[in-house]
Formats: structure tokens, sequence, C-alpha cells
């Protein structure tokens, strides 16, 4: 017996012959055949119609896909991703949308292999989830700010300055971004209080531990200004964990984007320029920029500034000392010091011979110089203090004291004769 193998197309063929032909049921050919009694009836109809050649394997492709992305948006999608290399899918379905050119905006997927089969984006491991991390967001605006520091911004002479930055927690409004020389005190302090006259009073203030937000760190803790200004102002002061960067991670994130969009590969003359060109970009974060965590809309329309709650009064710590505190005057040493009930505490030697004001409540203590506050300590003990003058002004304190130099002695009782 000779076996005989047969194609594909041709057992196909036996199976409609054998219905056509020879009379035999459609129900007794898939039997035969080991098919369906649907298969049988559409190679009748296939070879009803294109004879031999519609017996053979089709594509199993479908006609069309409902969901596909049109031809006409991947060109405009992928200039889009050229204009702004840093917006990711989600903005740039936004965008498609805004701009009229569908719709309904493709999947975030979708979007995402167009731009890797342009080579606009480099495929990565996708990272996993952080399942610790809690994610949180106060109720309403002014309730929560979250401040920080950051720097990065380059000058054409080689130097950098830093930014004071601020957002509302709950709408992620920017409310502070101020550029300063160096990040000292009374910088982050004015920058404070600009925001507070221009905004109102928040609940409450989160930052780090940095020596400018707060004294309570030190070796000799104390109120520092911005503590000051909260306390004044009725704003409760919220610390960070050390080394836990996550809690403030609203402004961290928003120092992501400035640096993205506006900072990295970009000098500054001075820093008005660095300035006007911050105000345009936070013009622009507030008012028009959507945010994917306030789904697509903009910081602006979550933020409300509260009436009530805008001062009237001076927002920096006064320039004299508050009424009904213990105030003393000491004069400064060649060191740099003044020396309070046995404890000494260092107030720059740059002030050497000059008398300062110190007021003093409980264990802080606010050091004036002519009426303007240059320093807060603290003690570490409750000891009882004197009420002392300064040492008599000398000749040697005159000059200190004026910027002027000190001649040197010359030994009266020498001979002159020799």
């Amino acid at each position: 017996m000779v076996l005989v193998v047969m194609g594909v197309v041709e057992q196909r063929l036996q199976a409609v012959l054998e219905v056509v032909n020879q009379g035999r049921t459609v129900t007794e050919v898939a039997d035969r055949y080991g098919v369906a009694r649907q298969t049988v009836h559409r190679w009748l109809r296939r070879y009803e119609s294109d004879g031999l050649d519609g017996l053979g394997d089709r594509s199993h492709r479908p006609k069309g896909c409902p969901h596909q992305m049109p031809a006409r948006v991947e060109p405009a999608l992928v200039a889009l991703r050229m204009v702004h290399p840093h917006w990711g899918p989600k903005r740039l379905a936004w965008e498609l949308e805004q701009r009229g050119i569908v719709e309904a905006a493709p999947s975030g997927s979708a979007i995402y292999r167009s731009l890797k089969r342009q080579g606009l984006v480099q495929a990565r491991k996708r990272r996993r989830r952080r399942e610790d991390y809690k994610r949180w967001q106060r109720q309403r605006p002014m309730e929560l700010w979250q401040m920080d520091v950051v720097g990065g911004v380059a000058l054409t002479n080689g130097g950098y300055l830093k930014v004071v930055t601020g957002i509302d927690d709950h709408s992620r409004f920017c409310v502070l971004a101020t550029v300063v020389t160096s990040e000292t005190a009374r910088a982050v302090a004015a920058a404070f209080a600009g925001a507070l006259r221009r905004y109102g009073i928040p609940d409450e203030v989160l930052t780090d531990n940095g020596t400018v937000f707060t004294g309570r760190r030190r070796v000799r803790p104390g109120e520092v200004l911005f503590e000051r200004i909260c306390r004044e102002n009725g704003i409760t002061p919220r610390l960070t964990a050390p080394r836990s960067p996550t809690t403030t991670g609203k402004v961290e994130r928003f120092h992501k984007t400035m640096r993205t969009e506006l900072l990295r590969g970009r000098v500054f003359a001075d820093l008005e320029e660095a300035q006007n060109a911050i105000d345009a970009w936070v013009e622009e974060y507030n008012h028009r920029r959507p945010h994917q965590a306030l789904e697509m809309a903009t910081p602006a329309e979550g933020f409300t500034k509260p009436d009530d709650r805008i001062p009237d009064g001076l927002l920096e710590p006064s320039g004299k000392p508050p009424e009904g505190q213990l105030v003393i005057e000491r004069r400064v040493a060649e060191g740099g010091v003044i020396s309070i009930a046995g404890e000494t505490f260092s107030v720059g030697r740059h002030l050497a011979y000059r008398i300062v004001t110190i007021a003093i409540t409980g264990r802080i203590m606010h050091v004036y110089l002519n009426g303007t506050l240059i320093k807060t300590l603290g003690r570490q003990t409750d000891k009882p203090i004197r009420q002392i003058r300064p040492q008599k002004t000398t000749r040697r304190t005159k000059q200190a004291a004026s910027g002027g130099t000190r001649q040197p002695t010359t030994n009266r009782n020498r001979s002159t004769d020799s």
C-alpha cells in the first residue's frame, strides 16, 4: 500500500468535491476530515467564488483596528516631542487634544511605542514602584507650604546663584521662587516675608533641617529669623526627619521640573536676568502648564488666596527689642565673642570692640547692633544675668570700632643717647 501525502489545499479540494460531486452531507465530510461544519461551509463558499485559489491559507490580520493611531497623528506627535523633549506620553496626549489634532488622544502606551519607533526615547526597564511610599496631600490650599533652597543657577562669570522656593501642598501652586546670591538666614527670611505679603499666611510650613530654617539642631539651640517670622505670624513650622527628602517630595519634584525646563544648559548674566527668567517660567507653570497629579489641571485652578489672612503689619522681625524683655548691653571682645552669665557666645570678629544690645526671653537671646537684629542665640542654663555696663572705651577700642589701625607703642624708658 502506497501512502500519498496530500497538501492542505488538496485535502480541502477533496472535501469540497465529496460534497459537490458525490452528494455527501456537510456533517459527514466534517466528521471524516476532523473539522467543524462551519469550516466545510467556508471552503464551499471560497471554492464557489475564487475556485482553487480560494482554498489556500489567508492572512488572519484584521482588516482594521478602531483604536489604531491615525496616520496624521504620528507626525504631529513627533513634532511636539522634538520641540519639547521633556514632555512625556501623558502631556503629549493632553496637548494633542487641546490643539484639536485629535478628538480622543491615543493611550500613553501607544504614544510611548510611537516615540520608541522614532528613536525619541530610550527604552529602559520600568522601575518597581516603592510600596513603602505613602502619598499624602492637604485638603485645601494655604494649609501647608513646602519650602527649600536649590542651586544650579549658572552665571557667565563662573559663579552660581540659589533659588528660595515654596509650593502650596494642595494645589502645587508656586508661591515663592526668589533668586539669592547665597543661602543666608536673612535672604531666606526676606524671600519668605515677600511671599507672605503676596499670598497670605499659611497654617503650616514644611522644610528640611537646614540652618536657615531652624536652630534646633545647632550645638547651641536658638531661634533663627525664619522661625521668628513663623512665630510672629502664627505659622506652625514643621521639619522633616533627618535624611528624608521624600517628605518634601512636592518641592523636590518642582526643582527637577525647573532644572529640566529652564536651568539646564542655560547661563545668566546677573541676578536680575535670572530672576526675570524664573518669574516668566513660574507664571507659565502656575497658570498654563498642566499638572499630572492634578488630573492635567493647572495649579492656579486649585489655588485660592485667603483675603482674610493677608498680613497688614511688618513681617520681618522688628529692628528694636520688644518691650517687656530683659535688655542688656555687652562690648564684643577682640575674638568676636560676648560673655553672659558665664557662657560665651560668638557674634562675629567683624563686630570686635562694638557695643551690642541683647534682648533676652527665657533661653532665647536676640542680638542687635544699632537697632538691627544681627543674630539669635540660645542659652544652655537659666543662671541669673547681671545688668552691667560695657567697659569704658579706650583709644584702642575707639580705633578698632571705627576701622582705624592701632599705632605701635614705643618704649619711653629706652635711652635715646645710644
